[in-house]
C-alpha cells in the first residue's frame, strides 16, 4: 500500500470534522506532509466526486458527500489502490519445472483473492466510522481496533 490512502483517509475525516472548507496547506500541515502531494491526492478524489473544490483566497477542499456515505474502498478505488500485490515474480514460465514455471500464476491468484477480502472489508467502514473511532480514542476509551471498525458486511 502507499501514502496516498492514508492521505485520503487523513484529509477526508479532517474535512469531517472540521466541517469547513480547507486549503491543501492547511490539510498538508495537519497530515504532515507537503501540499503538492495533497492536492495530487485530492485531485483524484475529485475525480472520483468524494471531494470539491472551492477558488479563491477562502478556497480548498470539502466533502462533497456526507461522511456517512464515503467508503474507505470509495477511496481505495479513487486512487487505484491494491493491497494485496507482488512487483516480484517468481521462478520463470519457460523452465521445465511445475513449481518454478506455475508459482507466480498461482500466487498472482492469491493475492487478487487476498485483495478482494481487504476492498470488501474496506466498503464497510466509512470516514464517518474513522472520525467516531478518532472521538472514542479521544475520549480514552479502549484504543486497539475500535468497534466501530470491527462491524462486519
Amino acid at each position: 500500500m502507499n501514502s496516498e490512502f492514508c492521505i485520503a483517509v487523513h484529509g477526508l475525516v479532517f474535512l469531517k470534522l472540521k466541517k469547513q472548507c480547507l486549503s491543501s496547506e492547511a490539510l498538508a500541515e495537519n497530515i504532515c506532509t507537503n501540499p503538492a502531494r495533497v492536492r495530487k491526492v485530492m485531485a483524484k478524489l475529485k475525480k472520483a466526486g468524494l471531494v470539491s473544490t472551492k477558488e479563491g483566497s477562502e478556497g480548498g477542499y470539502s466533502l462533497a458527500k456526507n461522511a456517512e456515505q464515503i467508503t474507505l474502498k470509495q477511496i481505495s478505488a479513487a486512487l487505484q489502490i491494491e493491497f494485496v500485490s507482488s512487483h516480484w515474480r517468481s521462478g520463470s514460465q519457460n523452465l521445465d519445472c511445475m513449481v518454478a514455471s506455475g508459482m507466480a500464476d498461482v500466487m498472482d491468484r492469491l493475492y487478487s483473492d487476498l485483495d478482494a477480502l481487504c476492498q470488501k472489508r474496506l466498503e464497510g467502514i466509512t470516514i464517518a466510522d474513522v472520525a467516531a473511532a478518532l472521538i472514542q480514542r479521544s475520549q480514552g476509551k479502549k484504543f486497539g481496533c475500535p468497534e466501530v471498525l470491527r462491524k462486519s458486511n
